[in-house]
């Protein structure tokens, strides 16, 4: 649950990271990283998760999050833009390593808990970003529509998620 707060700490400072607004070569950095967070996170829950209803769920944020990242990566090659790491994408991926070292720490139910504690965390946070940052500070008009067209799958898994969390209490 620490992991948690790190992480949403981490994008509630996004817009302030920035002196300015990010660039559009910094939001892929930031979009590429969010994902692959969640990818590792669900591979994780697929094999460890004592609960089919997290072991299912594991499964469809790595996939879903693959597709996501394959799009991204696609169009910032037709656009030429290589991601730009910056202090957001860092304390993406130092959260998400966080999150998997703890949660490797972890089994069974309390595993189940911690894992679907954290996607609910995670997934209000990346949306949060999403619409206070990433969307209005999207320069490129591609970048933005993809942000805009992936927006209602963060949606969907958050309210998936909660879902889960309400049938493990």
């Amino acid at each position: 649950m620490r992991t948690c707060v790190l992480f949403a700490a981490a994008l509630m400072l996004s817009a302030p990271a920035f002196a300015q607004q990010p660039s559009d070569a910094q939001i892929a950095s930031i979009v590429v990283t969010a994902n692959q967070v969640d990818i590792d996170a669900g591979k994780l829950a697929e094999s460890k998760g004592s609960h089919a209803d997290i072991k299912a769920f594991g499964r469809q944020m790595a996939a879903d999050h693959a597709r996501v990242n394959a799009s991204a990566v696609e169009l910032v090659t037709k656009l030429k833009v290589t991601p730009q790491d910056n202090p957001t994408s860092q304390a993406l991926k130092a959260g998400g390593d966080k999150n998997l070292a703890t949660l490797t720490g972890l089994s069974g139910a309390a595993f189940d808990k911690a894992y679907i504690a954290h996607e609910v965390a995670y997934h209000q946070q990346v949306l949060d970003a999403v619409d206070t940052v990433l969307i209005p500070s999207a320069s490129n008009a591609e970048l933005k529509a993809l942000l805009v067209k992936v927006r209602p799958a963060f949606v969907s898994h958050l309210e998936h998620a909660r879902r889960v969390q309400a049938q493990l209490k």
